[in-house]
């Protein structure tokens, strides 16, 4: 979805480019120029357009819920990671983008999404991803967003990143999670506090080509995650007026859980192991949200997460 949006920004950017306007697309370079720093120092969300009708149908399409276990103070800044990637991301975007429920639920804190920083080089698209209040993923961006002194700041992060797209199918708990520590160390070095977010359902808006890993399909998406920073998975899912082929996703309900937090304190300069103790500690906690949970929506008792 994004990249379909991102693609239509770059065309149209082009179209200026060789029009009668061309000089518009200068002024946009100028100011792309002047503004490059954005994205990552807090990015310029718009209340506007994060309450923007169409992001209420979005939401009521699948249905996506937003789902609290636990307080979470104002009072400290929190580093959420979100699983599973999935396709869509479907319930970081409707839960941390749009609409009203986490403020509701969460007042005094301000949720910044993290995405690939490449995302933000795309002209006019970054506007509108800024404006839906996401923020690029790098280490200062993370950290500008975490150094806020008075707190109330929460950064969401997908922990599986891109490479987690690949294990989207339909009823996959499979999470790549192990080598991923740089989360860790980030909010060991500002104090800020874990909390662990399942969103159940993910996986199940689209069918994806099988991929096993070992597989040829497997390994020429992964080279090109390499090369492009940026997964391409083989998926599909239902049409507008059929149910049987398209790029719609199926309308499957979405159950966001947020966990409770895990009390960080600041350590600017953490050792390995106290980053490996501290991984160990957000697995153990993530893998019990999940299974406290798990029989509220419909997975079998007998299924556990896979961590990899």
């Amino acid at each position: 979805f994004l990249s379909l949006v991102a693609e239509f920004c770059c065309g149209f950017f082009v179209i200026l480019i060789l029009s009668n306007f061309w000089f518009l697309a200068v002024l946009y370079l100028l100011w792309l120029y002047l503004d490059w720093e954005t994205p990552c120092t807090g990015g310029r969300r718009s209340q506007w357009v994060r309450s923007w009708t169409v992001w209420k149908y979005f939401r009521e399409y699948f249905p996506i819920h937003l789902i609290k276990t636990s307080e979470l103070s104002p009072n400290h800044n929190y580093l959420l990671g979100f699983h599973p990637h999935g396709v869509l991301v479907a319930g970081a975007f409707g839960n941390f983008c749009t609409g009203p429920s986490f403020k509701n639920l969460f007042p005094g804190l301000t949720p910044y999404l993290h995405i690939m920083p490449i995302w933000f080089g795309c002209p006019f698209f970054r506007e509108y991803i800024m404006s839906a209040g996401m923020v690029s993923a790098s280490k200062e961006s993370v950290s500008y967003v975490l150094n806020n002194e008075g707190g109330g700041h929460a950064s969401i992060i997908v922990i599986g990143g891109a490479e987690e797209s690949l294990n989207a199918h339909p009823g996959s708990l499979t999470l790549n999670i192990l080598k991923r520590k740089g989360f860790i160390k980030m909010a060991l070095k500002h104090g800020a506090h874990l909390v662990p977010v399942f969103s159940f359902g993910e996986n199940e808006l689209f069918k994806q080509v099988a991929n096993p890993k070992g597989s040829w399909l497997r390994n020429v998406q992964e080279k090109l995650q390499k090369i492009m920073g940026f997964a391409l998975p083989l998926f599909h899912a239902r049409g507008v007026f059929q149910y049987s082929f398209g790029l719609i996703p199926y309308r499957q309900p979405i159950h966001t859980v947020v966990g409770s937090p895990i009390p960080v304190k600041r350590n600017l300069n953490p050792t390995t192991e106290e980053i490996e103790q501290l991984h160990a500690l957000y697995l153990q906690k993530l893998r019990k949200l999940f299974e406290e949970h798990k029989r509220n929506y419909g997975i079998p008792e007998h299924k556990s997460l896979i961590f990899e």
